[in-house]
């Protein structure tokens, strides 16, 4: 792996989007002037009989894909448009997403990405912060936000969940079920047990998932309050590294949460089946 490899494969293990080769040579051949060019030169061979236009044309045209995909300046302006059009596609992205909040959540989301857009600028009014280490840092703050995003539409899901279900009802028939256990014998027996063993894993899987929507909302606030605190300290700051390691620390927490978003999906999977 090259130095440009190493670099690119740095920022996108940062969160920062990075585009491959492929992706400007694509960019370039698929576009209406290129077609338009082409096509022009084409037509006018036919048309006029004169095959060496066609080859003029084609052998441009592989100079052009040969060359132009790495050309810097080519680069910067193919840039230009595919961030116009990936951040239009995020916001789009993000608007669907808050949609999907209530009123309150919607607004501490707003909050943090105004956080998010203040603590980008201040960092790029430091000084002290290279341009590479710098890209790689927004990058992270804007990984983190949209993950706060999706950890609090998931946690939201579940405490929908937890709403809808009757926890006073399930703990009503785990009583009748012990108690009937207690009393009775033979095939009602049987069945109180098998009746109690469901309602207890259902309860236990209740429990858990609740004990996520606890850590979750836990992981929500300490975004938010490291968002804060990085708002005051980053005028100081004299490395991007000392940035960096607080965002670390939040990514490692989200992706921890995470997973046990994926085991409480499970649960309430099981629970759907009632299992």
């Amino acid at each position: 792996m090259g130095v440009q490899e190493d670099r690119e494969e740095a920022l996108r293990s940062a969160g920062v989007k990075t585009r491959s080769w492929k992706t400007y040579a694509s960019r370039l051949f698929n576009n209406v002037y290129n077609f338009t060019l082409l096509g022009g030169v084409m037509a006018a061979s036919a048309a006029t009989g004169d095959w060496w236009l066609a080859a003029l044309g084609i052998g441009a045209e592989a100079l052009w894909m040969l060359y132009a995909p790495d050309s810097k300046t080519i680069r910067r302006q193919v840039d230009k448009k595919l961030d116009r059009e990936d951040a239009l596609a995020a916001e789009e992205k993000r608007f669907a997403q808050l949609q999907r909040l209530s009123h309150d959540e919607r607004q501490r989301c707003r909050e943090l990405m105004q956080k998010q857009t203040q603590i980008s600028k201040l960092a790029q009014d430091n000084p002290s912060f290279g341009s590479d280490m710098l890209q790689q840092e927004i990058g992270k703050l804007q990984k983190l936000t949209d993950s706060y995003i999706e950890l609090a539409i998931t946690s939201q899901r579940y405490l929908d969940h937890l709403d809808n279900e009757n926890v006073g009802e399930i703990e009503r028939q785990r009583r009748i079920y012990e108690k009937d256990i207690e009393s009775g014998k033979g095939p009602a027996v049987d069945l109180a047990k098998k009746n109690l063993d469901v309602v207890m894993r259902r309860l236990e899987r209740l429990r858990e998932i609740n004990d996520f929507v606890v850590r979750a909302r836990r992981q929500l606030e300490l975004i938010e309050n490291s968002f804060g605190l990085l708002a005051d300290q980053i005028v100081s700051m004299r490395s991007p590294g000392e940035l960096a390691g607080q965002l670390d620390e939040l990514i490692d927490g989200v992706e921890a949460v995470r997973e046990t978003a994926r085991e409480a999906d499970k649960l309430m999977q099981g629970q759907a089946l009632g299992t």
